[in-house]
């Protein structure tokens, strides 16, 4: 977002930072989904014998892919904004 606050003088801080995020978004999404779907078989198989460790570690880590797009597509901004200035 600051190189694209940087490159388009003419542009306001908040345009900036929906158009910065807007183009996160996808890369974001496509990698959360990608790694989601190769643990969700891993999370569901939590009764079999020999996945004591291993299923519980792929729900919290398909925790996590779940809430940092959000994060980082709902908080980093939000932050941008309060906190950015312009260069």
């Amino acid at each position: 977002m600051r190189s694209l606050s940087m490159r388009q003088a003419g542009q306001s801080l908040r345009a900036a930072i929906v158009e910065g995020s807007m183009r996160r978004l996808s890369p974001i999404l496509m990698t959360a989904l990608t790694a989601g779907l190769a643990l969700l078989p891993l999370a569901l198989s939590g009764g079999q014998p020999g996945n004591e460790i291993q299923a519980p570690l792929a729900i919290v880590v398909l925790g996590g892919l779940l809430t940092a797009p959000a994060l980082n597509m709902i908080v980093l901004p939000a932050l941008f904004l309060l906190f950015g200035r312009r260069a």
